[in-house]
């Protein structure tokens, strides 16, 4: 289907306050103040809705990265927040969330110019989630705690044992392109509510919000080294930070191939590792489903972001008496989807995030045309003036030898597959390396915990998609992740345990 609405791709005016941060000099956050790096490379920011430079920011040497990760050592080893007590550390993390909330508005154009999203969409998704992640994990700094326990193997009254929940250490956080400050923040808060010393990185593409969030770390009243701040490429920076030997746990968010890498490297000194990485999550839609209903339900699955969702709905299992149906209702909300400039108050989907992005998803799309996938919406970029559009995509007859079906294409493409049998559809669903998410759709309540009960997945849905909490744990099964985000599995990630036994 070709595109039948104009739309005038022209990026909007900065605000003033935009402006004012896209002109601040490249800098480190490093001990609780803004700093030089040791080196003159940055690294351009681009923005994907015009393809324009529009800043830039330091990449960080190895000197620099020695540097926080000392300002961090030195502040855990002090005892300045860890020792803290937790009612002070919460109220900190409380002003921090406050902050969030205040510098709203600037902070989801930031997102909005540095990702490409719609800044609707980051005004009511990125920066909410962001306050709510520090504010929810600021309540756990004063739950946390150990037990006593009874020996089983001595007699009673003879020794006294119990256990203390104590702060993994000095944290380097890797985050994301896609959800910026989110991540940031799902990755700091626990960290910091637990005790930790964190360095933050940033993906290169997208260092804005970390930017402004790191004047808000300082202004909220956070110690200096307790929240550092580095930006510059994951082979470099990042790689110094995983294998650096007062770095005592790793978390990072990305792609599978890079987390099995940090995995690798992380191992030589045994730090702990939280990886949250890939997805081809299946959507499975059964027969007494509400077309209408859940073909734009399945289409916002996908198309949220532009498809830049770990968790996106990318491979479609709709019953064979319902898929027309379903892939048409998909097909209608072409027009809401259609991309358009991230500052465009009609956005609900912006531009890829870079052109190797741009070019990585066109890619996928031709290599399925060529395997002989046929494209029922989409399949092409929109014409643009130096922006990374790529309009919403839905291919069908597709097989599961296909590229498009096997691997993460992480752009506005789903695969629409028909089948009719419930135990078909769960090998199929399970049937890839990846087992972050799933979803269900219908209306019998029994069939969604029979199916829910067999998909190798970290979360299913049931008629929704992507709903994510900050209560609820997080995290992937097979080769999409280590560990789990989120509530409190989420804080104890950062805490070791430690047992004490006395004799009596």
């Amino acid at each position: 289907m070709n595109e039948v609405t104009s739309i005038d791709r022209t990026q909007r005016e900065y605000s003033a306050a935009v402006k004012q941060a896209l002109a601040r000099a490249p800098q480190l956050y490093i001990n609780g103040e803004w700093v030089d790096s040791s080196g003159e490379a940055t690294i351009d920011v681009e923005d994907p809705s015009s393809g324009k430079v529009v800043a830039s920011i330091v990449e960080a040497t190895d000197k620099d990265i020695d540097r926080a990760v000392a300002a961090a050592r030195a502040a855990f080893d002090s005892g300045v927040w860890r020792e803290m007590p937790p009612v002070a550390r919460e109220k900190i993390m409380h002003r921090l969330a406050d902050l969030i909330e205040a510098h709203a508005d600037e902070l989801a154009e930031l997102e909005a110019i540095d990702v490409g999203k719609p800044k609707g969409m980051a005004a009511a998704v990125d920066v909410p989630g962001a306050a709510n992640h520090i504010r929810y994990m600021a309540g756990w700094a004063g739950k946390i705690n150990g037990e006593t326990i009874a020996p089983y193997s001595l007699p009673g009254g003879m020794m006294f044992a119990y256990t203390l929940k104590e702060p993994v250490g000095v944290c380097a956080q890797i985050v994301p392109w896609n959800f910026p400050l989110l991540m940031a923040c799902l990755k700091i808060g626990p960290a910091l509510a637990a005790g930790c010393a964190t360095i933050l990185k940033p993906a290169e593409q997208t260092s804005l919000t970390a930017l402004r969030l790191a004047d808000l770390v300082h202004e909220a009243g956070v110690p200096p080294g307790v929240f550092n701040l580095v930006t510059g490429y994951g082979h470099t920076g990042g790689d110094r930070l995983v294998k650096h030997p007062d770095v005592d746990k790793v978390a990072f968010t990305g792609s599978t191939e890079i987390g099995k890498l940090i995995n690798r490297n992380a191992t030589e000194t045994l730090k702990h590792v939280t990886l949250e990485l890939g997805g081809k999550s299946p959507v499975v839609v059964m027969p007494d489903v509400n077309p209408a209903e859940a073909g734009p339900g399945v289409a916002g699955a996908i198309f949220f972001n532009s498809g830049q969702v770990c968790v996106a709905g990318s491979r479609l299992y709709a019953h064979k008496s319902v898929f027309d149906e379903v892939v048409e209702g998909m097909a209608a909300t072409k027009d809401f989807w259609a991309p358009r400039p991230s500052l465009d108050p009609e956005a609900h989907m912006g531009p890829l995030v870079s052109k190797e992005q741009h070019e990585r998803v066109l890619g996928y799309i031709e290599a399925g045309k060529r395997d002989g996938a046929s494209v029922l919406m989409g399949g092409d970029a929109p014409a643009s003036d130096g922006g990374y559009y790529v309009n919403p995509t839905i291919l069908t007859d597709v097989n599961p030898q296909m590229s498009v079906v096997r691997e993460e294409i992480f752009g506005p493409v789903v695969v629409a597959q028909r089948f009719e049998d419930l135990d078909e559809v769960v090998r199929d669903a399970n049937n890839t390396q990846y087992g972050l998410a799933a979803g269900v759709w219908t209306k019998d309540a029994s069939a969604i915990h029979k199916i829910a009960s067999k998909l190798q997945a970290g979360t299913v849905w049931a008629n929704c998609h992507a709903m994510i909490d900050v209560a609820i744990p997080f995290g992937g099964y097979k080769e999409s992740g280590i560990g789990r985000e989120q509530g409190r599995e989420g804080v104890e990630a950062y805490m070791q345990t430690k047992s004490v036994i006395m004799k009596l």
